[in-house]
């Protein structure tokens, strides 16, 4: 007969003490102890999860799948199929340590997710993205109600309503963090498409959150009584605790830090303690710990405390700990759970009208606000992504017994299916470049002179603005053909969330900037409005791109493509130090540069700053410049001196060509190509000095009675001669404006690219602009846009005409406006 204190509940037990092994030589067994196993366990994971990683990059799925493929792969549905495996290395008295740290690791991910968040841009979405969102989360919620009387058991201790909840918060979410990784993979994070599918996720996942809430305070009280009204009500006490007091906390924090300096390691502490304080309260109060903690980096503001946050934990917490939860809900998804022909036949069905629900309530008001149909299509495949806040809410109704093994492995695979499909489709469906109508104004050669100019200009920090100002001033915009500028404040992505395009409107509220990013944008906008105020025939937009520097080109390049920009201006990765040598600022902006001129869809200019203001003015208070142009020959020169010429038609400047001209060759040893007999053979290299050869004698034609242009050839034999002629020029001038010479091998710069320090100049560029040269000058190198070299110089004489009836038209005389006269 069995004792009357028998139990049929199982009980584990093992010893306090059995932490670390005393090692394989004393007999022990490392996987019998508790931190040997967790270390096991998290290489298993972070491996696993690793080779997913790269298995699955060439189908450029975003990591979320592999980390829950990962945990699929690790729990009973594969690996743990095996008792062996499972015993060994995932036995029952691992899991608690496995799923404490898995929850810390999401504790903090979750911090690191409101910190990235800016809860400020929900007040500029506009009604646009909000009632995308919530279309997008209505039909999914109401096919989970659907859903959930055909997977509610009778068996299940909760409530229908309760059940219906879960479901149509899991079917609902968009994974904002998630979404925001497949657009930056996808190059649509500054598109259109992209900002709205941002902002609309941002909704929902706020909306997400909240609903989480309620869902958990309904789940822990079976009925909604008294305790639940509690839950509620502290939970919103907590957020206004948060608002008000936690906030100006951290704010004043911020201000006690002088401006770059680090923040203390003392308060990044204190910081880090309170995610764990506020898990600890939301957690006794009845919500789950990762709602405090992501309220609590909510309230971290945009700046340099919410970068260092990022850079000391992102790492850490996103590359080893969070795959833990993941892990944790593939050991607790078993796929054998979904048996039978009718229980499959509700997982595709549950994913086909989730999916199509998304995409129908998007579509509906994309169609309302006028949204391309396709491009609706594309929204409403985005805004299926999910991931954590999925699991979160999943994983939470399995503990709580609102999900039972069978729905939550449905909602696992769903969760999956839906993710992984939304990159192909995407690919599919949505096609950028359609948008796109062909221009032909790609170079400056192009522009029409009664067109304007349209420039790109790029600035990292505010110390290039005034050179950068006055280049522009000097190239005279008339009513005729004025200047259109996009002014571009290039900011690397420090830890937020995703990349980000601003257009920016004039800031007239005179409210101080948030941070210092906000105050370098402020004051290269002031310093560019201030310019087009005081000038004629000028228009200015600033933007402000937020992107990795690894991709910051393609921001670039696809603005330059979008506002059909015929010039781009990029600053030199150096700046000039108090001796007037040159030093390297970044080493990230010459790649940005490097990348910018492989891939721009026009013309490209470095420039070198030495400054850019020279003494003598003139009338109106504008400045005079003397301006140099070393001519050798190819595309990139004559776009160079296009360029040079525009500038000289204002009234103060003065231009002086020197033609470099090649004096290795006697005229006996050229062919007479007058001569029917003698049989030439027309090279790509004569074919452009042909073109080289047009385009000075259009170029001389038309400066004939300008005094202000002095035009000047020299003859030359070889590189060192070359470099000789450069150094005689006269020190007067302040600006040189040269070609890249990409793709032009002339014996006048043989051996000069050798000894180059930096090649993207190319070799005269690269001369000026070392620190060796005895100039204070700035130096503008010009790339021609390379799409269009065979468009422009074809050789034809059709070619000639139309070339001559758009840049060449222009007479610097007649483009001088008569009051600066």
């Amino acid at each position: 007969m069995p004792p009357q204190n028998a139990s049929e509940d199982t009980i584990i037990c093992y010893a306090p003490l059995m932490i670390t092994t005393h090692g394989i030589w004393q007999g022990d067994d490392p996987l019998k102890y508790s931190l040997p196993l967790f270390l096991l366990q998290l290489i298993l994971v972070v491996l696993t999860t690793r080779i997913l990683v790269f298995l699955l990059k060439p189908f450029r799925q975003p990591r979320v799948i592999s980390e829950i493929l990962g945990g699929v792969i690790l729990g009973p549905s594969v690996l743990g199929r095996s008792d062996v495996f499972t015993n060994a290395v995932f036995p029952l008295n691992s899991v608690t340590v496995l799923e404490t740290m898995a929850n810390i690791g999401l504790l903090y991910f979750l911090f690191l997710v409101g910190v990235e968040m800016d809860i400020a841009v929900i007040r500029h979405t506009g009604r646009k993205a909000i009632f995308i969102a919530f279309a997008g989360m209505i039909l999914p919620f109401l096919i989970g109600i659907s859903f959930s009387y055909l997977l509610h058991e009778k068996t299940q201790v909760v409530t229908q309503g309760t059940f219906i909840l879960f479901l149509g918060v899991a079917l609902s979410v968009t994974a904002f963090p998630v979404l925001a990784r497949i657009l930056a993979e996808l190059k649509l994070i500054n598109t259109e498409i992209g900002r709205i599918a941002m902002s609309a996720a941002l909704v929902n996942d706020i909306c997400a959150w909240i609903l989480l809430a309620i869902a958990i305070a309904l789940a822990e009280n079976e009925n909604v009584n008294l305790s639940t009204l509690w839950v509620v009500l502290s939970s919103a006490g907590f957020i206004m605790f948060c608002a008000f007091v936690v906030r100006p906390l951290v704010s004043w924090i911020i201000q006690k830090t002088p401006e770059g300096e680090p923040v203390s390691d003392f308060y990044i502490g204190i910081i880090l303690t309170g995610v764990m304080i506020s898990g600890f309260i939301t957690d006794a109060i009845g919500t789950h710990s990762v709602f405090g903690a992501f309220i609590f980096g909510l309230m971290i503001p945009n700046g340099p405390l919410g970068a260092t946050l990022i850079e000391r934990l992102e790492d850490f917490v996103s590359g080893i700990l969070l795959p833990l939860f993941f892990a944790i809900s593939g050991l607790k998804t078993s796929i054998g759970a979904i048996d039978g022909a009718d229980t499959w036949g509700i997982l595709a069905l549950v994913i086909v009208l989730a999916c199509a629900g998304k995409v129908a309530g998007t579509l509906l008001v994309a169609l309302l606000y006028q949204i391309p149909f396709y491009d609706g299509i594309t929204l409403g495949f985005l805004m299926n992504t999910k991931g954590l806040v999925e699991m979160i809410i999943l994983n939470v109704g399995l503990d709580q017994k609102v999900l039972d093994d069978k729905s939550f492995a449905i909602m696992v695979v769903v969760a999956l299916v839906m993710t992984a499909i939304i990159t192909p489709a995407v690919t599919i469906l949505y096609k950028p470049m359609r948008r796109y109508a062909p221009y032909k104004g790609r170079t400056i050669l192009k522009t029409k002179p009664d067109s304007d100019l349209r420039t790109l200009v790029c600035i990292h920090t505010p110390k290039n603005v005034p050179t950068i100002i006055n280049l522009l001033e000097a190239t005279n915009p008339t009513e005729k053909s004025p200047l259109s500028i996009y002014v571009l404040h290039l900011v690397e992505l420090t830890g937020r969330a995703s990349a980000m395009l601003i257009v920016h409107s004039s800031r007239r509220s005179g409210r101080p900037a948030a941070n210092r990013t906000q105050a370098q944008s402020d004051h290269i906008i002031n310093a560019f409005e201030t310019f087009e105020q005081h000038s004629g025939n000028v228009s200015v937009q600033p933007l402000t791109a937020i992107s990795p520097y690894s991709t910051m080109h393609e921001d670039i390049c696809n603005v330059a493509e979008d506002k059909h920009v015929a010039f781009i201006i990029l600053p030199f990765h150096k700046q000039q130090t108090v001796d007037g040598g040159m030093e390297a600022t970044n080493p990230s902006y010459r790649a940005i540069n490097q990348n910018v001129l492989a891939n721009a869809p026009c013309s490209v200019g470095i420039l070198i700053d030495r400054g850019l203001s020279a003494t003598t003015r003139i009338a109106g208070n504008q400045i005079a410049h003397h301006i140099a142009v070393v001519f050798i020959g190819g595309p990139d020169d004559r776009e160079a001196l296009a360029f040079a010429w525009r500038m000289s038609s204002h009234p103060g400047n003065t231009l002086t060509v020197m033609r470099f001209v090649d004096g290795s060759e006697t005229l006996e040893q050229q062919p007479n190509r007058s001569d029917p007999r003698v049989l030439t053979v027309v090279t790509d290299t004569a074919r452009d000095k042909q073109q080289d050869d047009e385009f000075i004698n259009q170029f001389k034609t038309r400066i004939t009675n300008e005094g202000s242009i002095v035009y000047t050839e020299q003859v030359v034999k070889n590189g060192e001669e070359t470099v000789a002629a450069v150094r005689s020029i006269d020190p007067v001038h302040d600006l040189f404006i040269v070609g890249r010479g990409q793709g032009v091998v002339s014996p006048l710069t043989a051996g000069l690219t050798d000894w180059s320090e930096c090649p993207e100049l190319g070799a005269i560029g690269d001369l000026l602009a070392s620190s060796d040269f005895a100039t204070m000058s700035s130096v503008l190198v010009i790339q021609h846009y390379v799409g269009s070299e065979l468009e422009d110089f074809d050789g034809s004489p059709e070619s000639s005409q139309n070339h001559r009836e758009t840049f060449m038209d222009r007479s610097p005389k007649m483009d001088r406006r008569p009051s600066q006269l």
